[in-house]
This record gives structure tokens, sequence and C-alpha cells, in this order.
């Protein structure tokens, strides 16, 4: 039996053709007449030829035409949390409009993590956000590759895509805080050590710029309404979920004397919203954000904007399609 590699001379002399018109009948077909074109797919056949190497044709190329998403969490994470899948249909429909491959790539705090990333075989990265001190981040700046962080942090060499966290949380919390007597904040984890448990008027430089962002918006809303930063309860959940929502109120509510359980929770999502509500029930008022189907279905206020075309603007510019993008829309949903 010959094991002699078929190659795209082989199939140019078999066909009676030259090289060029090999390799155009595969990457440029509408360039080869189309009898051309059938004589030289016969000829493949016959020999035994499946086509040009794509990793071959890729490195001549310089391009792999794939997309690399760096999530910083689990790789389940990206199928589980609603507002991750909404972020990744926008990354994926970019890759769809542009025959572009998309490569997961999981960053859950390992030391390979940053090596990971620099082997990866992809053109441009999308991030989802992280904190400032991420080595994956250097890793990517350092490849020279476009890049496209979703949140933030802001580095040189990767754009972000961000709406304005800070105002939207100032809006729904003075929302929520019209007639409460004890308010309490859900948030989101401050670093990737994802600490969980009651605070009380944390500081608002914490590690990761979303929930930074967010805490001083809710900070402002406090403020600006009368009320004390300082005693103001923050629970933090681990991860954006809404078994982590219930469990995280629940402990919370344990540490609260009778006279002063929560009247209004207000929470960093439409998940840990729900989870809220799962522990308390329907009678504490609670908003969300992103402003998902769970919102609508429970009726509770929540930030609307849309993480699918901040996915597309992401992938975009990762994918080279454009370099920047204005400030993604947002708006409050008030509902209750």
């Amino acid at each position: 039996m010959n094991s002699k590699r078929v190659t795209m001379r082989d199939v140019a002399a078999e066909a009676g053709v030259a090289p060029m018109t090999v390799s155009y009948t595969y990457t440029r077909p509408t360039r080869v007449a189309a009898a051309t074109r059938d004589r030289v797919l016969a000829a493949a056949a016959r020999l035994g030829y499946a086509g040009p190497d794509p990793v071959a044709r890729s490195l001549r190329n310089g391009a792999t035409r794939n997309l690399g998403v760096i999530l910083g969490e689990r790789l389940n994470y990206a199928f589980e949390d609603p507002q991750a899948a909404r972020f990744l249909a926008g990354v994926s429909q970019v890759c769809v409009d542009n025959r572009l491959g998309l490569v997961l790539i999981p960053s859950t705090g390992d030391a390979d993590d940053a090596e990971r990333v620099r082997e990866a075989a992809v053109d441009g990265f999308v991030l989802w956000t992280t904190d400032a001190a991420d080595p994956v981040l250097d890793a990517v700046v350092a490849t020279g590759r476009p890049a496209a962080i979703q949140g933030g942090p802001d580095v040189d060499g990767i754009q972000v895509v961000a709406a304005d966290d800070r105002e939207a949380a100032r809006a729904v919390a003075g929302h929520m805080l019209a007639g409460a007597v004890s308010p309490l904040i859900l948030s989101h984890p401050f670093d990737r050590e994802r600490w969980t448990g009651l605070t009380r008027g944390p500081s608002t430089d914490v590690a990761f710029p979303v929930t930074r962002e967010r805490l001083a918006g809710f900070r402002d809303a406090v403020e600006q309404t009368g009320g004390d930063w300082a005693e103001t309860p923050v629970a933090v959940a681990a991860r954006n979920t809404r078994e982590d929502g219930r469990r995280t109120t629940e402990a919370a509510l344990s540490g609260f004397d009778a006279d002063e359980q929560p009247d209004v929770v207000i929470a960093m999502s439409d998940q840990l919203a729900a989870g809220a509500r799962d522990a308390q029930g329907a009678g504490v008022r609670i908003s969300g954000w992103d402003d998902s189907e769970t919102a609508q279905a429970l009726g509770f206020s929540s930030i609307r904007q849309s993480l699918y075309d901040q996915g597309v603007a992401c992938a975009s510019i990762a994918a080279g399609l454009m370099t920047t993008v204005g400030v993604p829309a947002w708006s409050l949903v008030q509902r209750g």
C-alpha cells in the first residue's frame, strides 16, 4: 500500500493543470471554470486528496480564521449563565457572518492560564470582564492581536466595551430607595477570590470593574437620598446564579434583627434578584440588572442593556472589522 502523502502538485499533474489552479479550486472556486474545477475535483478523488492542509494554509496566510473567547470562568459558565450566553450569541453571530471559527478559552486562575492564551491559534481575542491583575491580560496584549473586553478593566492594547454602569446603578438604586427604610444590596463578587458574606458600606475600590462601578452608583444613590453608605448592608454572592442569590440572601437575613429586615433588595443581576425573591417571597421589592425574561416573568424593575450587541461589538473588534465602538446604551425598566 502506498502511504505517500498526496500533494497539490500530484493532483495538478493528474488533472493536467497548474498547481495554482488546484489551489484556487479549493480556496477561490469562482476563479476557476466549472469544467476545470470538476476535472480537478475528480482527480483529487481518484488520488484520495482531501484538500489543502488548513494548518499549513493558516501559517502561510498568517491567519487562522478563528476568534478566541476568554471567559475567566469555568467552561460550563458559558452555557449556564443567561447573560454570558447572550453575550456569546452576539460573538457567534459575527463569526457566522464572517465565516470565522470560535475557540472558547477557559481562564480559572490556574498557573497555565496565560500559557493557554499564548498558544491559542486565533486571530483575535474577546474577553469577559476580569480584574486588572489577571495575568491573561498581559498575555493577550503580548500577542499583538486585536482584542476587546466586555466590562473592563481598561488596559492598553485591549478595547473596552462597557455601558455606564455607575450611572445605571445610580438610576435603579434611586428608584428603589424611594420610600425604603431598610435596603439590602446584593452584589457580584469583589475579586477573583470570590469571598461571600455580609458587609456594610464596603469600599467601592474593588478589583472587578463591573462590581466597582455598580457599587459606586449605589453609594451615590444612597447618599443622594439621605442614607448612610457606611451603614448600608451589602451581601456578596460568589457566582451569578439564582441559587447563589438565594443562599446569599438567606445568610444575610439571618444576621438582621427583626426590626431591620430589608424592605427592598437591589441586586446586580436578574439571577441574583430572582434568588432574593426565592428567599424572601413576593412581599419585598427587588430590582435586577439586564432585564431578562426572568425579570419580566417575576415583574421586578431592572436595567435593560443588550449583552448580545456588546458581544457583536467585541467580536467585531477582535476580528479586525472595527477599532472602536460607542458606549452601549442602557435604560431603567420600572415594574411593580
